[in-house]
This record gives structure tokens, C-alpha cells and sequence, in this order.
């Protein structure tokens, strides 16, 4: 009577859909979480942390256990593309309206 009552509580958690991570999620929340630290330490600002957030969002799609290690990843590594985009966007500004005042001023002189 113990084996069936264990087929059905196996079939009954089944037929839920709690299915266990798989285990390569758990892989993909450490990825996150490294590339993100190491874009923070090492200052690596585009690819690093674009590749972070997609392994990070991987992982947490995919139901892993590591969930506060996936998001701890997802957020460095936003915070550095963030970073990176705010930079761009300054160093754009500045060169352009420097290039921009050095065309005017050479034409009219």
C-alpha cells in the first residue's frame, strides 16, 4: 500500500508542474554573477555585461535555485551597462559639442 501512496504523491507532483530546476540554470546564475562582478572590478563595460543579463534572465526562466545569485547578477550587471551607456552618452557630448566649437571657431578666423 506505501507504493502506491508514493506513485501518487510522485504523479500528483508531477501533474502540478513542480518540476526541478534544471542544472544547467544553476550554471547560468554563477555566470551572471561573475560576469557582473567582474565587470564592476575590471571595468569591462559593453559585451560583459550584456552576456550577464541574458545568462541571468536564463536562469531565472528557468525556475533555478539560485535565484538571489541570478538576480544579484542580472542588477551588476545593469548597473554597469547603465554606467557605460551614461558615459557614452556624456564623452558624445562633450567631443561633439568640442568638435562643433572648433569647426566654428576655424572657419572664422
Amino acid at each position: 500500500m506505501s507504493a502506491t501512496i508514493t506513485h501518487e504523491s510522485t504523479a500528483s507532483a508531477t501533474s502540478q508542474g513542480t518540476v526541478p530546476a534544471a542544472p544547467r540554470a544553476r550554471g547560468f546564475a554563477i555566470t551572471s554573477l561573475v560576469l557582473g562582478i567582474a565587470s564592476v572590478v575590471s571595468g569591462w563595460t559593453f559585451f560583459a555585461p550584456i552576456a550577464g543579463i541574458i545568462f541571468g534572465v536564463s536562469a531565472l526562466r528557468r525556475d533555478t535555485t539560485e535565484r538571489a545569485v541570478a538576480l544579484w547578477g542580472v542588477w551588476l550587471n545593469v548597473v554597469m551597462l547603465a554606467l557605460w551607456a551614461i558615459t557614452a552618452v556624456v564623452l558624445v557630448a562633450v567631443f561633439g559639442i568640442g568638435f562643433g566649437a572648433l569647426a566654428v571657431f576655424s572657419t572664422a578666423g
